[in-house]
């Protein structure tokens, strides 16, 4: 991957990181990540580095060295770190946890403390920043989103289904739209508009609840031109859906012997044509959305993938 300005990365539950050619499927770099399974994957904007979150714990790595030690290691986290991310900047990264808490770390300190905390009420499944960089949406098992300003220490709290917990959330990069979808398979859309006067939050508006899935749902995730949205599930599929209407354009998945069992993560390309996931029959696989049909496997993977990281702009 040195001097490659497409990077993709996956991992899971086999305590490994794999760097792999998009277009070829050669695995070019496996890293250990012996302390535990990653949950997540984020590299960040210079594409020098990439985080693992894992169990009480976040490594950074540098993508262009040989050295498959962290570089930067935090730790005093109790649980497992669900959800990790940059600004926009890479100045800090952001992450959400078991433990309740999402947390703000200042990468330009030599401390590698965290410098800001929010604690919900219940644990905290995923976290995602709105393209305002001002603002952390965060979604717990109590089935709550809050809205955490950044600039303020505000916090605003909406509740769509308490009998179901949060599981993913996206926004849009036009921060137009907000998708969450829950382990009861329900994907809540809302629009969102910026508060009527300064220092107040991002208001959303409930504009469409779709059955999604029959069994839980794992992520979703907004395409870069904002005009798909992507949902993935312990029913072996990924579902594509227009934004203009929230119908469903397609259905990925590997036919009448879909082996994928739980689809965990995805990543769109920079065009919104393709589609690479990850999922529990160790493999990631690259998808052609027009088509929906799999253009790419990943093989190297001994356990579930449930993470995927992927820059190709």
């Amino acid at each position: 991957m040195i001097g490659d300005s497409i990077i993709l990365a996956t991992a899971g539950y086999d305590h490994t990181i794999k760097f792999w050619q998009p277009h070829t499927g050669i695995c070019t770099k496996t890293v250990p990540h012996a302390d535990s399974q990653v949950n997540d994957l984020a590299i960040t904007p210079d594409k020098q580095n990439i985080a693992a979150a894992g169990y009480q714990h976040i490594r950074i790595y540098d993508i262009n060295s040989n050295n498959p030690n962290a570089i930067t290691k935090y730790e005093d986290i109790s649980k497992n770190v669900t959800a990790i991310g940059f600004n926009e900047e890479g100045t800090w990264m952001y992450s959400s946890g078991e433990d309740h808490n999402a947390r703000i770390w200042d990468r330009r300190t030599r401390s590698n403390n965290c410098q800001r905390t929010f604690q919900a009420k219940a644990p905290i499944n995923c976290a995602c920043l709105h393209p305002n960089q001002a603002e952390l949406f965060v979604g717990d098992q109590s089935g709550a989103i809050h809205i955490w300003d950044l600039k303020t220490d505000q916090t605003e709290q909406y509740l769509p289904d308490a009998a179901s917990g949060i599981q993913s959330i996206s926004v849009d990069a036009e921060g137009t739209h907000m998708a969450a979808v829950t382990d009861k398979g329900v994907c809540f859309i809302w629009t969102l508009t910026q508060g009527r006067s300064s220092g107040e939050l991002t208001q959303p508006h409930p504009k469409e609840k779709l059955t999604a899935h029959r069994k839980y749902a794992l992520k979703c995730l907004f395409s870069p031109d904002s005009t798909l949205l992507a949902t993935t599930s312990a029913d072996a599929t990924i579902r594509i859906w227009k934004t203009i209407d929230f119908s469903m354009m397609a259905e990925l998945s590997l036919g009448a012997e879909n082996t994928q069992r739980w689809v965990w993560d995805c990543a769109f390309s920079d065009d919104s044509q393709y589609i690479i996931s990850g999922s529990s029959d160790n493999f990631a696989r690259l998808w052609n959305i027009d088509s929906g049909k799999v253009e790419r496997e990943y093989a190297g993977h001994s356990k579930a993938v449930t993470s995927i990281a992927f820059i190709d702009s």
